[in-house]
């Protein structure tokens, strides 16, 4: 057990303007929603209560998450249901690879459920997803977004040697909060990590979300240990609190905030930086390919 910090109900203050979305709307985005639901896909967009599914959708992208919707951990901040996973789906991976295909996608992000109970970490999923897609829509480009592995390294290694085009495994937050936030994960674990995926050659990212009682310091620190493991995109956007039983808000970042890190993680000398109060990690995810 952990304890978060308690915010009583009548001190919990009200979103910014600038946190402000439009409702999913549109014929693209029925077009995405008709896809998800007939072929039963799970997507983080959902799941994870994104608020730029709207957006994302109605351009003809989303985020497919493989490996089911349950998570065997339960970190304080997500939206992902925590519990003992479903079966592996065996055809899941052509599933995927059919929709990507339907949709028309350009450049596809696939993240997944943390699958600890599984002995290959769900890798095995992970490279036949990719290899489907290959083989699929040749043409289209990949995002994966991977778990740590529990830092079975050889898992890692079997979903690297599918080239994705960029790979990415999100920090998530700075060393301080790390126990607090991450339960089941390790701060140096997913440095670690991410050194794999960049000794690979291949084009690293990472995120971190910022409003969790996190100091300008602890940020610039988790910048720094992100280069110094090979990272070249970094994405940085506000937490959002998904219910009132997971860590609350503590504080709201300014977009003028945002445009700081942004800056000073470009001199620090990341190669892209998305940030942002509505940015995540798969948000203008096409551009930390071409723009780079």
């Amino acid at each position: 057990m952990i304890e978060l910090p308690v915010v009583p109900v009548n001190q919990m203050s009200r979103k910014p303007d600038w946190l402000r979305v439009r409702l999913p709307v549109g014929k693209e985005y029925a077009q995405v929603r008709g896809l998800v639901d007939e072929h039963k896909l799970h997507t983080i967009c959902e799941s994870g209560n994104c608020p730029n599914m709207g957006e994302c959708w109605g351009a003809g992208t989303a985020t497919f998450m493989i490996l089911g919707n349950i998570c065997t951990r339960s970190c304080s901040f997500c939206a992902v249901a925590t519990g003992r996973p479903l079966a592996v789906d065996v055809d899941e991976p052509n599933r995927v690879a059919n929709s990507v295909k339907l949709m028309g996608v350009k450049h596809c992000v696939i993240t997944s459920v943390d699958r600890d109970d599984l002995k290959d970490g769900g890798s095995i999923i992970w490279a036949e997803t990719i290899n489907a897609l290959r083989r699929e829509s040749p043409e289209t480009t990949l995002e994966t977004l991977l778990p740590d592995f529990r830092g079975v390294w050889e898992n890692l290694e079997r979903v690297l040697e599918t080239r994705p085009e960029v790979v990415s495994h999100n920090l998530e937050t700075v060393r301080r909060l790390t126990k607090e936030v991450r339960i089941q994960a390790k701060y140096d674990r997913s440095l670690e990590c991410l050194k794999h995926i960049a000794a690979a050659g291949l084009r690293t990212k990472s995120g971190i979300m910022l409003g969790l009682g996190e100091t300008e310091e602890d940020v610039l620190e988790a910048m720094q240990d992100l280069l110094d493991a090979g990272v070249q995109i970094l994405t940085l956007g506000q937490y959002l609190q998904p219910t009132r039983n997971h860590h609350p808000v503590i504080d709201w970042i300014h977009p003028d905030q945002f445009a700081k890190y942004k800056q000073l993680g470009l001199d620090m000398g990341f190669r892209y930086v998305e940030s942002g109060p509505l940015v995540r990690s798969s948000y203008h995810a096409e551009k930390h390919l071409f723009e780079i």
